[in-house]
């Protein structure tokens, strides 16, 4: 699958066969063994790199813009002087957890852009190697050497360009080594599922025993179909099978967590709860905690007063090293005074829940920056107030 991108879109399958070392790197394209003559007057192997734009899943369009990325010492010219003309900057921008682009390099055409990759990357080759070739006659970067693709284990079904695009790739990292788990996939377990099949942590455990019902279908991310719903179909199943489309780490379990089914959980670096029984989750939660597993508890609290809803979302997060505030956040009797079971067309809130868990998530795995750490934070609706507490030190 990954190799697609480049045999079936006719610019870059010419560099291929032209005999550039050409690759996929995450939504970037790469050529390397680019000679080149640094400041000592010496030749070099450097590499470009640029963002990938698909016009589709495995067809490369046009590039967005004319610049690239450049790893290597300064590019000079035959006399050892930098390449000012097309240098722009050195910004040693981090492209992927493997790769700094260490100068920014400008070469606008007539035209304003490049109408294809092939285009562009000739056009740098050409100015970047001139002079290690006056140096070195054999220097080229027509290898005709294979390249192994560094993405092949994957876990998306197809390249994030917009992560590319963004320069944040070597952000995405920071998930690969986690495998995580969802509990419940009711409204705001399946919005939670929804925002990290979008991250490239390597598993995504389901956990729900129940069948997908009419009410779930006003609470979940997407439209299910009459025929989805009249299949009498697990929830993790149907989940399972809408988001392997994306995400190949998807596993469907067809249990509820309780002490007999618990060694399901064993090896995952996170929980999310996402019951609506205070008993069953304060019984996960102590499952957690033995097992010590970091978890983020999410709650919601919904009331009919004066002809209008009221009420609050909760997030609160337990780590093994923070758990003590969990008592005094979390009820563990079940209640009746919630009208959230009677009231489907509240998805917004499911979603906003969905959104607090994991941008904590993301705090806590280092994407986003966290300065309040709090593990404890509830959202009242009719105030529009957020309160954060439970910090920890």
């Amino acid at each position: 699958m990954q190799h697609q991108p480049i045999s079936l879109s006719p610019d870059l399958k010419h560099l291929r066969d032209e005999g550039y070392e050409i690759e996929i790197i995450g939504g970037y394209v790469c050529i390397h063994h680019i000679p080149y003559v640094n400041a000592e007057k010496e030749v070099k192997l450097g590499k470009l790199i640029t963002d990938l734009t698909l016009d589709t899943p495995t067809l490369a369009g046009k590039p967005k813009h004319h610049t690239v990325y450049f790893v290597g010492e300064q590019p000079c010219h035959l006399t050892g002087e930098p390449m000012e003309e097309i240098i722009n900057s050195n910004p040693n921008t981090a492209l992927t957890d493997k790769i700094t682009g260490n100068y920014y390099l400008s070469s606008k055409p007539a035209g304003g852009n490049y109408e294809n990759y092939y285009d562009k990357f000739t056009r740098y080759i050409t100015l970047i190697t001139v002079a290690a070739r006056s140096l070195d006659p054999t220097a080229t970067a027509r290898t005709y050497q294979p390249m192994d693709d560094e993405d092949e284990d994957g876990v998306f079904q197809y390249y994030d360009t917009n992560s590319s695009r963004a320069n944040i790739l070597q952000l995405n990292a920071k998930f690969k080594t986690q495998k995580i788990g969802i509990i419940g996939l009711g409204g705001t377990g399946s919005y939670t599922l929804d925002f990290t099949a979008k991250t490239c942590v390597t598993e995504i455990h389901l956990f729900d025993g129940d069948e997908l019902k009419v009410h779930n279908a006003f609470r979940m991310p997407g439209a299910a179909s009459s025929d989805d719903l009249q299949a009498v179909v697990k929830k993790v199943d149907y989940f399972a099978a809408k988001y392997s489309k994306l995400h190949k780490g998807i596993k469907p379990h067809v249990v509820y967590v309780t002490e007999e089914t618990k060694y399901l959980l064993a090896g995952l670096s996170f929980v999310f709860i996402c019951v609506d029984k205070n008993s069953v989750r304060n019984a996960i939660i102590q499952i957690l905690l033995a097992m010590n597993i970091p978890f983020i508890d999410v709650g919601m609290g919904v009331r009919v007063i004066g002809g209008q809803l009221t009420g609050m979302t909760r997030t609160t997060t337990g780590t093994p090293e923070k758990n003590d505030h969990l008592a005094n956040r979390i009820a563990t009797e079940d209640t009746d005074e919630n009208d959230y079971a009677t009231n489907v067309q509240i998805a917004e809130l499911n979603a906003f829940n969905a959104v607090s868990a994991v941008i904590k998530w993301k705090k806590m795995v280092g994407f986003y920056q966290d300065l309040r750490h709090e593990f404890h934070s509830t959202y009242s609706i009719n105030v529009a107030e957020i309160i954060n507490e439970d910090t920890k030190a």
